[in-house]
């Protein structure tokens, strides 16, 4: 059973997976939307220092997609410095149950695959998750 090819802003996609995937896959856009929601209202410098490989420029397109797609509120203060706050909207929020069981299929995974080693292992051992 196939699917005709759909739009849904600026994303053509032929099942709704595909758009899912579109909006909140890839390498950090997960990471960046599981750290907003576990910290909170945070910095640009704050989620940079939280996730020490992504550079600030993919920081910087990646936060401005997830604004783009309705998943991240930006807040600029009028300041100097300037001072800008990302946080989770409600849709943002309502990705979450779907990231909690990415986050749960990992560890069994991670327990299955027998892989793990380092500090994601002893962190999964103390019975906190590595993301």
């Amino acid at each position: 059973m196939g699917c005709g090819l759909k739009r849904c802003g600026d994303k053509e996609y032929y099942c709704t997976v595909e758009l899912t995937l579109q909006v909140i896959g890839g390498k950090w856009k997960p990471i960046i939307l599981w750290y907003l929601f576990t910290d909170g209202t945070r910095r640009f410098g704050e989620l940079k220092k939280a996730m020490p490989n992504i550079t600030q420029k993919m920081l910087t397109q990646q936060l401005r997609e997830l604004e783009a797609d309705g998943l991240v509120h930006r807040e600029v203060y009028p300041q100097v410095p300037p001072k800008v706050e990302y946080s989770l909207t409600e849709l943002g929020n309502s990705v979450m149950p779907v990231m909690r069981t990415m986050c749960e299929w990992g560890q069994t995974y991670e327990q299955a695959s027998g892989r793990a080693s380092g500090g994601v292992a002893e962190q999964a051992a103390n019975g906190r998750d590595a993301a």
